[in-house]
């Protein structure tokens, strides 16, 4: 699912090249809005909530759109051909004469009236990357159930709106504390949340959700999708397992020796991996 930098940095694309300009052509290939008559409207901006996308239109009406796991808005130029997928999966597309946006596999698709856009954002906690971040407020929510596995609350968007999995793992690692560990555990929560601040923003403009401050690619994360390496600070192997319940559970990975806490029993590493530590 993409992270919160990801969603900012699309609705940055959509805003340049769709606000202030009147909508050309405007489809939306779900069945509940198959005929809605947008074009002709000005769209007045866009922006994202947590991973959220609005799409506002002139007369009070917004397009909300959520990427998920595989969707995807690509913006092309006039006359430059459509490549971000078979012409099946476009479930939207808003043309101007600057450009057109085309939405692929996007799972939702809803129009709403702009005053209630709180019925489909308003569940969400403080955006690390909107207006409203609240680093007071984020630490509240995650502490208001300490029990949690602190992973699991940091994917949780009512909590804090904007990390992914890749942002929670490595912000489990960054805390020196496995992703299963209790939120109540936590020597520092303020400390964390302003780090998870710091690293969207920092990402906001770029791609590749960065946290090592390495740009090169195999080195941009601490142990994200490292299962078999060496964690990059002691060397010890990563390991990896699953956080979560079904369907709704990711893959955790984790630095055994880098980070205390509960984990999983079993066999994590993969098979002929043999575990280093650096001392």
């Amino acid at each position: 699912m993409p992270e919160g930098d990801s969603v900012y940095r699309a609705a940055a694309r959509l805003h340049e090249t769709l606000a202030g300009q009147v909508l050309t052509t405007a489809e939306l290939r779900v069945p509940a809005h198959a005929t809605a008559a947008l074009a002709g409207r000005r769209v007045l901006e866009a922006v994202p909530r947590g991973k959220h996308l609005l799409t506002r239109l002139e007369g009070g009406t917004t397009l909300h759109t959520h990427l998920r796991m595989d969707g995807r808005w690509a913006v092309f130029g006039p006359g430059e051909r459509w490549t971000g997928g078979p012409h099946a999966q476009i479930r939207a597309v808003l043309g101007t004469e600057r450009g057109t946006a085309v939405g692929y596999r996007l799972p939702v698709v809803e129009l709403l009236r702009t005053a209630d856009e709180p019925r489909a954002v308003g569940h969400l906690g403080p955006d690390l990357l909107g207006p409203d971040w609240d680093p007071a407020e984020a630490v509240r929510r995650l502490l208001a159930h300490p029990a949690r596995p602190l992973a699991e609350a940091l994917l949780d968007q009512r909590n804090l709106a904007g990390i992914g999995n890749v942002y929670a793992n490595e912000l489990c690692y960054l805390a020196g504390v496995t992703p299963w560990t209790p939120v109540g555990e936590l020597a520092s929560p303020d400390r964390l949340v302003t780090r998870a601040h710091q690293l969207l923003d920092a990402n906001r403009l770029r791609s590749g959700h960065i946290t090592t401050g390495d740009t090169r690619r195999g080195h941009q994360h601490w142990v994200y999708d490292r299962a078999g390496r060496p964690c990059p600070r002691c060397g010890t192997l990563v390991l990896t397992a699953h956080h979560g319940t079904p369907p709704q559970d990711r893959p955790a990975y984790w630095c055994p020796y880098c980070q205390r806490g509960p984990a999983p029993a079993g066999r994590h590493a993969p098979l002929g991996s043999r575990a280093r530590r650096a001392y």
